[in-house]
Formats: C-alpha cells, sequence, structure tokens
C-alpha cells in the first residue's frame, strides 16, 4: 500500500519502519525535519510537509497529543485539500472528545477515519508486537488491516464509532498508572520496616502480580531506573487527565484516577515529567521520608 506516516517519535518511528518493513510505500513527515530525513536509510520517503503525507491509500498519524493533531489535521486543513488518503488511521493516545471531533469532520470530508491507539512501549513497537485497538467503519478496517497486522500482534476491534477505541485507551492507560502507584506504596511500606524495595517486588511480580505491567515497571522500581524513558511520566499525567475529562462528560465517577491526577502533579512538580513513567513510585517515597 501507498502509505503516509506523520509523527517519528519514540513509537512513531519504530512502526513507520514495520510498514516498510512489510513492504508498504511508507512517504514520513516529522515536525523535526530531521527525523524524517534520518528514514531514508531505511527505505522510507521523507516528505516535506504534512499535506505530502497525508495521501494515498492511507495516513497513519502518531503525534503527540490532542493540540499536536488537531494543529495538522484539523487547523492545517488536510482534509480540505484536493488529494487526501483513503483512510486515515489515529494511532495517538487523544481525548474521547476530540476523537469524537475527528470522525465528525473526516466524515464531511468523506475520508473515513479509524481510531487505532496502541498499548506497548518502544521495544515492543520495534517487534510489531503491539496490541492496537481498532474502532471506526467495518470496511476501512477490513482496508487496513494489512498495515495493523505489520505494526501489532493484535488488532482488538471495538465496533464502528472511533471514540471507543479511544475511551478504552485511556482506561487502560489509568489502570497502568494505578499499578505504578500501588507497587510505589507498597514499597515504601516495606522499605519502612526494613524490606528492600527491589526485594519485595521480586516476590509480588513473580507470583500474584505477574502481569507484564507489574513485572516491567515493577523491575525499573526496584532499580530506581528513570531513565531514558520508553513511556514519559508527562504523557501519562496527560492521559490520566483525559481519562477524568471523558469520565466528567459521562458522569462516571472516578475517585482513584484523582488520587492519581494528583500523585502525578507531586511527579511533576518535583521535575520528573521527562523520566519513566515507573517514577511515579518516588512519590510514595517521599512522602514516607524515604525519598
Amino acid at each position: 500500500m501507498d502509505v503516509g506516516f506523520l509523527g517519528l517519535g519514540r513509537m512513531g518511528r519504530p512502526m513507520a519502519l514495520n510498514l516498510v518493513k512489510a513492504g508498504h510505500r511508507v512517504r514520513v513527515w516529522n515536525r523535526s525535519a530531521q527525523a524524517a530525513e534520518d528514514m531514508r536509510a531505511h527505505g522510507a520517503e521523507p516528505v516535506a510537509t504534512p499535506a505530502e503525507a497525508f495521501r494515498g491509500d492511507a495516513a497513519v498519524t502518531m503525534l503527540a497529543d490532542d493540540a499536536a493533531l488537531r494543529a495538522v489535521i484539523v487547523e492545517g486543513g488536510l482534509l480540505d485539500q484536493a488529494e487526501r488518503p483513503e483512510l486515515h488511521l489515529g494511532t495517538s493516545t487523544i481525548s474521547v472528545a476530540l476523537a469524537e471531533e475527528l470522525a465528525a469532520v473526516h466524515g464531511r470530508a468523506g475520508v473515513p477515519y479509524i481510531s487505532a491507539p496502541v498499548f506497548g512501549r518502544p521495544d515492543v513497537a520495534e517487534a510489531g508486537k503491539l496490541n492496537i485497538l481498532a474502532a471506526g467503519p467495518e470496511a476501512a478496517i477490513a482496508t487496513a488491516q494489512p498495515l495493523l497486522d505489520a505494526m501489532g500482534a493484535k488488532t482488538w476491534r471495538f465496533g464502528e464509532a472511533p471514540a471507543r477505541a479511544n475511551a478504552v485507551k485511556l482506561a487502560g492507560n489509568m489502570m497502568i498508572v494505578a499499578a505504578i502507584e500501588a507497587m510505589g506504596e507498597a514499597a515504601a511500606l516495606g522499605e519502612a520496616h526494613g524490606v528492600p524495595a527491589a526485594d519485595l517486588l521480586d516476590l509480588l511480580t513473580n507470583t500474584i502480580f505477574s502481569a507484564p505491567v507489574y513485572k516491567n515497571y515493577g523491575a525499573s522500581i526496584a532499580a530506581a531506573r528513570y531513565e531514558p524513558p520508553g513511556f514519559g511520566l508527562a504523557l501519562g499525567a496527560k492521559d490520566v487527565r483525559l481519562a477524568l475529562a471523558a469520565a466528567e462528560a459521562a458522569r462516571v465517577p472516578m475517585p482513584l484516577a484523582s488520587v492519581l491526577r494528583d500523585s502525578l502533579l507531586d511527579a511533576l512538580a518535583h521535575g520528573d515529567g521527562e523520566k519513566d513513567l515507573a517514577a511515579l513510585a518516588t512519590v510514595s517515597a517521599r512522602r514516607a521520608g524515604r525519598g
């Protein structure tokens, strides 16, 4: 397929590379032009403007947040240009409200829009093992399936309303943050009674909490390894804010998410925004006078 890929950050770059490896023609654009130019050696075709990428059989976006996606796609007028893609696959973690807006503006432009946020860190993206959440027109998802297969291990479908996939993504990210908060508090309790965090988390993440999220983030907490970030703490804070906004819009109380927001604000206030999300555990240690 002829694919345009917009956004070559820690997640976008390996996703675009996997499309190239799968044999697709991939035109790449990034706000920082050098990131796109670096992809030339891997078989991608750098382009100078978003408009040059937003055309062909499909366009894939992996931009940082609501503001970036709205600026490039909506305010940038890409849906008004004469040459547009056959479908748009939006893989960014964005708000439910923006997903609904994008579905509406794409509908008016006659371009099928699929929300396809992903679960997985950059190493998982590099391996092509992402879990991809897809919601949108069924026929468009079927057309996009070869792209989804190149980037992920499994596509989980959530119906025809694109915003459903974004609600699932935000719910999942809230649970990831909750797991880190729980481990941080548990580690602080153990250390206050002379049990090293590494020993406590080694036990817990290999027995009653042996899921990948606990094992991976638990290992980072045990080793106090928060740089370089796989998933930045500031992005985690953004996602919890988006989850709370979606909950408020639907009148769904989320008291735990409110606690997580405040803990993340504590971490941000102490300058940890650019560290890995696992650094949230330092908030519990600091509150206990051990950080």
